[in-house]
């Protein structure tokens, strides 16, 4: 079901005292996130065009984690 890790481990960035937030590539080539799930607090306050379906959740990552990654997520 994942393939890899996008840029370091939860534990390189010293994220896993407060969880272990991460960025996964799965094998159809898709991506999974494991974060805080802020959809409650945050469903009523996104920007036009946005929104968030039943199934779906909006999850926050620490910016480090996502800045780190990038060199690991494709162009296309």
């Amino acid at each position: 079901m994942f393939t890899k890790r996008l840029g370091l481990s939860p534990q390189d960035l010293n994220h896993c005292a407060h969880g272990c937030p991460d960025i996964l590539e799965m094998d159809n080539g898709d991506f999974a996130v494991i974060g805080t799930d802020i959809t409650g607090e945050a469903s009523g306050q996104l920007p036009a065009g946005s929104g968030c379906a039943p199934a779906e959740r909006i999850i926050r990552i620490p910016r480090q984690l996502l800045i780190r990654a990038r060199q690991d997520i494709p162009a296309a």
